[in-house]
């Protein structure tokens, strides 16, 4: 790893940049009231695990930036294979007869890591227009086979699939659903959030998982069975809460989609390229063979924006038949980016080299195991974690599951603390959510627990004297 070589500003450039992301940057997801009056933290420097702010404060980064800095900050590896193809060919057409070496190479590596026949290959900007091509793939598809009227999707309550109004309309997430916007789209639908601690009824996770799987089907054929086009997931729901379906549940959604000729969809923006121990955990870790998978996170570990749509032979023989002399209207300037390529190519070779997926499953492991002691806190009601994915909920009641009302924001008020402490985790209102780099440390995982249980203690007392919590 690169040593950052500049981590600390003076007073004047702190209060110039503060001043200047206020006026002028309005980020993802912004909250303008918060970031009037806080504004925000200024991350100038990256080394492995950790960021640096224009302090010079060192953070480990137990998000992962956005799910996505799998290999780790500051290669000087990548910096000298971006450099080198920026030098070779910055920028080539992706449309219609043009290519380029690069994305040729990319897409040819994609295929023979993806599971079964999926062997072929949109490249995208991010996982956002992935999703929007795999839902535009298969309208297309439909159309070539001639079933125009099967067109309908089928998602999941509180899933999170990207932010295009595509995207974020299969995607349902609570959150993310503010009155200012507008969600319609009379061909999207969904079914249960497949979250065992949210089971209805007091029902035990086998029950549940049939509840589920009939839901499905019943809505399937409340719809209708030769209108419903395809079904997405994502294997385990990352931005909703990190949701690990019960045993068996993506095999038994994916057998009825067989059985309803319906295209299963996996959402790999953030379970492939390392963060389960697998390049795609689809087939590797739930024994699900998707029709289409889509990626982007990992595939470069964030060092460039890239995606891809990897889709099966079975859909390229319909809508490749040839003579028919058809056109897939869809495209962006720079997918197939060679820079970006030469990236993900990049970054391919590291983790197979370096060995980081036995390493997830060897520091994934611990951090399970970890991570699970804090299930003895008061303020903490489910503990989720598989490999390098994590997620701590906290409730105001364990025995009810109660949740602390919305403004008490508990998962902010630990990460705060958190954050004081040199650790950065992500609040999503009631949850702490995690995703540390591939290259993490079994002493950094000791770090983020112990962390973790210091702040969720000094918060419960601090809610306690306040008299927002009762301790129970």
């Amino acid at each position: 790893m690169a040593t950052p070589t500049r981590t600390a500003f003076s007073p004047a450039d702190e209060t110039r940049l503060v001043k200047a992301d206020k006026a002028h940057h309005m980020h993802g997801y912004h909250m303008f009231d918060e970031h009037a009056e806080q504004g925000s933290l200024n991350i100038v420097a990256g080394d492995g695990a950790y960021i640096y702010d224009t302090h010079g404060n060192r953070f480990l980064d137990a998000v992962g930036g956005m799910w996505c800095t799998n290999i780790g900050l500051g290669r000087e590896e990548m910096a000298e294979a971006i450099a080198d193809q920026v030098r070779q060919l910055a920028y080539s057409n992706p449309f219609s007869d043009m290519s380029n070496n690069v994305a040729i190479e990319l897409c040819e590596k994609l295929a023979s890591l993806a599971p079964g026949d999926l062997d072929h290959v949109f490249l995208t900007t991010g996982g956002s227009t992935a999703v929007d091509t795999a839902y535009r793939l298969i309208q297309f598809y439909q159309n070539c086979r001639g079933k125009s009227h099967k067109k309908h999707i089928i998602a999941r309550f509180n899933a999170y699939h990207g932010s295009t109004t595509l995207t974020m309309s299969i995607g349902n997430k609570a959150a993310d659903r503010v009155p200012e916007f507008d969600y319609a789209n009379p061909l999207i639908h969904h079914v249960s959030n497949p979250n065992p601690y949210r089971a209805p009824n007091g029902m035990n996770e086998a029950q549940f998982l049939e509840f589920l799987v009939k839901e499905f089907e019943d809505k399937i054929l409340e719809i209708g069975a030769d209108n419903v086009a395809g079904f997405f997931a994502e294997p385990i729901m990352g931005s909703g809460g990190v949701i690990i379906p019960p045993q068996g549940y993506l095999k038994r959604m994916w057998q009825v989609c067989q059985r309803y000729d319906i295209l299963f969809v996996a959402d790999e923006v953030v379970t492939s390229f390392g963060r389960l121990g697998k390049f795609f955990a689809s087939y590797d870790v739930f024994d699900v063979q998707p029709d289409i998978i889509t990626t982007a996170k990992g595939l470069t570990s964030a060092y460039l924006p890239l995606g891809a749509c990897i889709f099966s032979e079975r859909i390229w023989k319909v809508i490749a038949e040839p003579g028919k002399g058809r056109c897939f209207t869809h495209g962006f300037t720079y997918s197939g980016h060679p820079v970006c390529c030469t990236a993900a190519l990049k970054n391919i070779e590291i983790i197979e080299r370096e060995h980081l997926l036995a390493h997830v499953d060897t520091v994934g492991a611990y951090l399970e195991e970890r991570l699970a002691t804090l299930r003895d806190l008061p303020l903490v009601g489910d503990v989720r974690c598989q490999k390098l994915m994590a997620c701590v909920e906290f409730v105001a009641d364990k025995r009810s599951k109660a949740l602390f009302p919305d403004e008490v924001n508990i998962g902010e008020k630990i990460h705060v603390r958190a954050q004081a402490r040199g650790l950065l985790v992500r609040p999503i209102m009631h949850l702490n959510v995690m995703s540390p780099p591939l290259i993490l440390t079994l002493a950094q995982v000791d770090e983020i627990v112990e962390t973790l249980r210091e702040c969720i203690i000094e918060v419960a007392a601090e809610l306690q004297a306040s008299g927002q919590y009762g301790g129970q």
